[in-house]
């Protein structure tokens, strides 16, 4: 099974799915697919493999078998994006064919995180990839958590080799919002740009022009809400879901990577989807019991605005 890039069309909220895992570290896909049907029946328009799925704690064979279960599961229901970064250009190169042949609709890759990169490697890294598969690639700069900042001219360029709809971008280096325009005018308008903040610079980035945001799950319902209000325009109803959601990805970022899974994980317990909190190990920061009551009360107040 394979998507063409002429089939694919990335857009509009495509959750970051978290990786549930048993209380003996295996994957719980039984609870997996519960997280999938959450998601599609809480308005998303496909669904992610990436970072906060926890896939540099898997092992090559993990990440195959999780990206061959979800590709699956979305068939049909939504587009499904894989994240395919790796510290040599070869196996990225295979985890997207890999990606492919089970039905991905695009893949994403950041740089590798244990080498600094010229840019001119930094680009070869990633039009290798490009040109290994026929679905688009999505260049992420996840600097904001791991590895360094992509130089714009690394994303000019690319978009020039390969076209718009072949290569879009999630740019994730401070500021945000300044540099998503920096790209956006680099190329004259023609990236198409996704925002990856959790949903704090969500309505900051949709005023910039992107096309799509990749949120977790634990806050999708309000997510998919927040971006109905921004395509509607409606200024009241986006910052009384923009606040509360900015206060608890507030302290997910104060964590780094190791806040995101923990908080996002402690919310899909709440909501019912996820069994346990369980994660791979080691982690640099586990979620204590005051920080996770002001999460629950930041999410009580969400949940009564939406």
């Amino acid at each position: 099974m394979t998507s063409s890039a002429s089939e694919t069309l990335l857009r509009g909220v495509l959750p970051v799915l978290q990786t549930p895992f048993t209380e003996q570290g295996e994957f719980d896909f039984e609870t997996l697919d519960r997280e999938i049907q959450w998601a599609f029946d809480t308005g998303a328009d496909g669904i992610v493999v990436a970072m906060v799925s926890e896939i540099l704690r898997l092992s090559e064979r993990g990440r195959r078998e999780l990206v061959e279960h979800v590709c699956k599961a979305a068939q049909g229901r939504g587009t499904s994006v894989v994240s395919v970064g790796a510290e040599s250009t070869p196996v990225a190169v295979e985890l997207a064919q890999h990606a492919e042949s089970v039905g991905a609709s695009a893949v994403m890759a950041i740089p590798p995180i244990s080498t600094s990169l010229s840019s001119a490697a930094t680009r070869d890294y990633f039009a290798a990839i490009a040109a290994g598969i026929s679905i688009p690639l999505v260049v992420q700069d996840a600097s904001g958590y791991v590895g360094s900042a992509i130089d714009i001219g690394v994303y000019r360029k690319l978009l020039e080799q390969f076209g718009a709809d072949r290569i879009l971008f999630k740019p994730e280096a401070s500021p945000l919002g300044p540099n998503l325009s920096r790209l956006r005018d680099a190329t004259a308008g023609k990236a198409q740009i996704f925002e990856g903040s959790g949903g704090i610079n969500l309505v900051d980035c949709y005023r910039r022009g992107i096309v799509g945001t990749m949120p977790g799950t634990d806050l999708l319902d309000a997510i998919v809400a927040l971006w109905n209000a921004l395509q509607a325009g409606d200024d009241d109803r986006i910052y009384q879901l923009s606040l509360p959601i900015s206060g608890i990805v507030a302290l997910q970022l104060s964590a780094g990577l190791d806040g995101f899974l923990a908080i996002e994980k402690h919310l899909l317990v709440r909501r019912g989807i996820f069994k346990n909190t369980v994660q791979r190990q080691p982690v640099g920061w586990t979620l204590d019991a005051e920080t996770a009551a002001e999460v629950d009360r930041l999410f009580d107040r969400l949940q009564d605005v939406l």
